[in-house]
């Protein structure tokens, strides 16, 4: 997930963007905990493929989303922009759908705490509800003490997300040719034994390989979902017309450069048949850690798991903090109870929070069915439901698109212009529609049901949908779509013009490398 993290500035609050903030904090939990079952049931070649197909879509959805925001930076970012350019009916949906999005990665993300800190302490000496209430602690402490003290926070943590993630890739490729105490060149052996694919459910044939490479598609997506934060940051950024496209430009760098070439690492470290992968609930079962082990690296391990466990804490602190404005955003709309829309002296919505973070008690499910059962079924929620959120944006951009050209104003003219549309519109929106419908899917596989998985993959595929029609239907009447010819791409451009400036540029070369990281 792409955070919000905070610079202080002299007397003021100012918003800055991390594009390698919170997405790295699921990248790498996202990579730690969830790789293993992904590496076992897709394969090496399996699981950078479809790793690589997640973030061709997630690049489709952020420079269509970075055309509209950029041009249009307004707070509420896309859901606004929906009410805008389609109809307040998908707003209403995509302001649930995101509210249910956060407050549902919240758990998980108190679950994966849980898991990590298990690679120490065992639940046999100190059960996990101990851990899950000290983090809990943690997380509604930082987002009540408003957004200073989060985005302080938030800064610190994603300077070791960054670092961390960078570190685990460049120690792999040390590890994959020979540079580890043991001396085992890799190479792509387990490429050639056990093989590229995973038969999976032991299907044979092409079929066998392909339902194993679909397999990972929910994980995959879990370690995607949020790149669109940088939207609901955009009413609050400084100079976003300047901020915005930057970083939407160099996303899919990053992406390429922390997640498909993280994956692409880990099928080479570790055999798609190795029966620790998945094998415990907790941290042993990762690539890396098992990877670190067998080339024979002490102590590191731990200092990984450390890392990671403040990622987990990030995480957990910027989806309360997403969540609690989510549903304040609705409230202010009239779309929700207008008690979330009360706040103290100092701006804090005290009462979204406190309901926001009332939903953390979820990740105790961990207690008695285990954290990383647990973390798998939110973050399945979770994906779907993120999916559904890009769908949506698919779909605003469409419109968007179709608006531009309606009214004659040409594409050149905006602060971004995104390639190939409207078709790479057209592409979130099939691709997201397709995923969602066959995430499911395992458990239609003989001798394979699980009424948990059927439920985690469908509800939120389901729930979307509904949400848009009740919008419609019972909250605003039947309103039609907004035609492209009366869309409005006028109000408010002045004012943000006028706050667009030159930034300065950087005056060292470690300046240059790290506002080219953040």
């Amino acid at each position: 997930m792409i955070s919000i993290g905070g610079a202080i500035g002299t007397g003021e609050w100012t918003w800055a963007l991390y594009i390698c903030g919170d997405t790295n904090a699921l990248w790498s939990l996202g990579l730690f905990l969830g790789s293993g079952s992904s590496l076992a049931n897709g394969g090496p070649l399996g699981y950078v493929v479809f790793a690589s197909r997640l973030a061709s879509i997630c690049y489709a959805m952020m420079v269509s989303l970075g055309e509209m925001v950029s041009y249009l930076p307004i707070p509420g970012g896309h859901i606004k922009l929906a009410e805008r350019f389609v109809n307040p009916a998908l707003s209403f949906a995509m302001g649930w759908n995101y509210w249910y999005n956060w407050v549902i990665a919240l758990p998980a993300e108190l679950s994966a705490a849980a898991v990590l800190i298990n690679y120490w302490i065992s639940t046999s000496r100190v059960n996990n509800a101990a851990w899950i209430s000290i983090c809990i602690v943690v997380v509604i402490g930082i987002n009540g003490m408003g957004a200073r003290a989060y985005g302080e926070a938030e800064f610190w943590f994603a300077s070791i997300k960054v670092i961390t993630i960078t570190g685990l890739i460049i120690l792999g490729i040390v590890i994959d040719l020979g540079g580890g105490p043991s001396h085992d060149r890799i190479g792509f052996r387990y490429w050639k034994n056990p093989g590229p694919f995973v038969q999976y459910h032991k299907i044979p044939g092409v079929t066998g390989r392909f339902v194993g490479w679909w397999a990972v598609m929910t994980q995959a997506a879990y370690s995607f979902i949020g790149a669109e934060i940088v939207a609901i940051a955009a009413g609050e950024a400084s100079n976003p017309r300047k901020s915005i496209p930057k970083a939407i430009k160099r996303v899919y760098v990053r992406i390429l450069l922390f997640y498909v070439l993280g994956t692409f690492v880990i099928g080479l470290l570790v055999p798609s048949n190795n029966s620790d992968l998945g094998a415990q609930s907790n941290a042993f079962s990762s690539p890396f850690v098992i990877a670190i082990r067998n080339a024979g690296i002490t102590g590191l391990p731990s200092v990984i798991n450390a890392a990671l466990l403040t990622s987990a804490w990030s995480a957990a602190s910027s989806d309360l903090y997403t969540a609690s404005r989510a549903i304040y955003g609705l409230a202010i709309s009239h779309n929700a109870p207008a008690i979330f829309a009360r706040t103290n002296r100092s701006g804090l919505p005290y009462a979204a929070v406190a309901f926001c973070g009332a939903f953390a008690a979820l990740a105790y499910m961990g207690t008695s069915s285990g954290s990383n059962k647990v973390f798998g079924w939110f973050s399945n929620m979770t994906s779907i439901a993120g999916l559904m959120t890009w769908c949506g944006i698919g779909i605003t951009y469409v419109r968007f698109h179709a608006g531009l050209k309606a009214q004659g104003i040409d594409r050149n003219t905006l602060p971004f212009k995104s390639p190939l549309q409207p078709f790479l519109g057209w592409y979130v929106i099939v691709s997201t529609i397709i995923i969602g419908f066959f995430s499911g899917f395992a458990v239609f596989l003989k001798d394979n049901w699980d009424t948990a998985n059927f439920v985690t993959n469908y509800i939120p595929y389901i729930l979307f949908p509904l949400l848009y029609l009740f919008g419609r239907y019972v909250m605003y009447r039947g309103a039609p779509p907004v035609a492209a010819s009366e869309m409005d791409f006028i109000s408010g451009i002045a004012e943000i013009e006028a706050e667009s400036y030159e930034e300065e540029p950087p005056k060292s070369l470690m300046e240059k490398v790290w506002k080219w990281l953040m």
